[in-house]
């Protein structure tokens, strides 16, 4: 068995039953088993170039990604893997070949077969699009701050402006990222999000956590102030799946075509990696999706 498919046998890729329907896409979002990287712990998939891994083991990695999900040519030969320097917003790019530089923005979209689109996360939402009717798909990186600037909006608009491709034709699938129920956010970002989304109310949701008071307030703790005379203690939680899917509906997705694959990464670090469970230190997943040549 060569290194390639002994790597293949090790990985774990989720897909999403709708996108899987299409016979001419095809799709994954990775995670972090199988690979050749040790930095991260034991063996795992980082599918990007960071600081800790060598650029060897990544184009290992991503070599073994892209032959799982089918990405490859005739002759063996990969697609061209074509990304965006992401930056948190709402930029969304028309692609039909790799380029030496790759474009600042959160998103990418085309109608070109052999390619293969993907956005890196590692706790932010990946969102993969397709349309069920045209052969077009789409990928697209949404932290807070892309999620604030409607990006999942941004990226269904730009899929009909460029395809036509009509909203009630699109299926989107959103991969694993940071749940609510460790998303923690300042009120700065909950007061951005009220002035922006009527339904800005139901994204989030203060949790009382004793910890996080005593950190705020540790003179509390040793002077043992008696209980109920101390500010409590709320963290806000904001659900950015939820966020993205209210958008999805908003720009005419049907709720039956919106699929949400679960896992939590900063709950589930054994499986996903999470730059807030790691502290900084850790590898990138891959969200990816491409059009199968006629």
């Amino acid at each position: 068995m060569s290194e390639l498919a002994a790597i293949q046998e090790r990985l774990e890729i989720l897909h999403a039953p709708d996108l899987s329907s299409l016979p001419w896409l095809v799709h994954g979002f990775s995670t972090r088993r199988g690979g050749v990287s040790s930095c991260y712990g034991g063996k795992t998939l980082n599918l990007g170039f960071t600081t800790h891994d060598s650029e060897a083991n990544v184009e290992r990695n991503r070599a073994a990604f892209l032959t799982a999900l089918g990405a490859t040519r005739a002759d063996g030969g990969a697609w061209p893997l074509l990304q965006v320097k992401q930056i948190h917003s709402a930029i969304v790019h028309r692609v039909d070949s790799a380029t030496a530089a790759p474009p600042a923005g959160d998103g990418l979209i085309t109608d070109t077969p052999a390619v293969l689109l993907a956005i890196r996360t590692a706790d932010c939402v990946p969102l993969l699009i397709a349309e069920s009717k045209r052969r077009v798909a789409g990928a697209f990186h949404a932290g807070w701050r892309g999620t604030l600037a409607r990006i999942a909006e941004k990226g269904v608009g730009e899929m009909r402006r460029h395809f036509g491709s009509r909203p009630s034709d699109l299926y989107a699938a959103i991969g694993p990222c940071i749940g609510r129920c460790c998303y923690v956010v300042g009120p700065e970002v909950r007061a951005e999000f009220e002035s922006q989304f009527a339904y800005a109310h139901e994204l989030f949701e203060e949790v009382f956590d004793a910890n996080a008071l005593q950190v705020r307030y540790p003179l509390l703790f040793l002077n043992q102030r008696a209980p109920g005379h101390g500010e409590p203690a709320a963290e806000i939680h904001l659900d950015l799946v939820e966020a993205n899917r209210r958008q999805l509906l908003d720009a005419g997705v049907h709720p039956d075509n919106i699929s949400v694959i679960e896992g939590c990464t900063a709950c589930d670090n054994a499986r996903f990696f999470s730059h807030r469970a790691e502290l900084g230190r850790t590898g990138r997943m891959m969200a990816a999706i491409g059009i199968r040549p006629e």
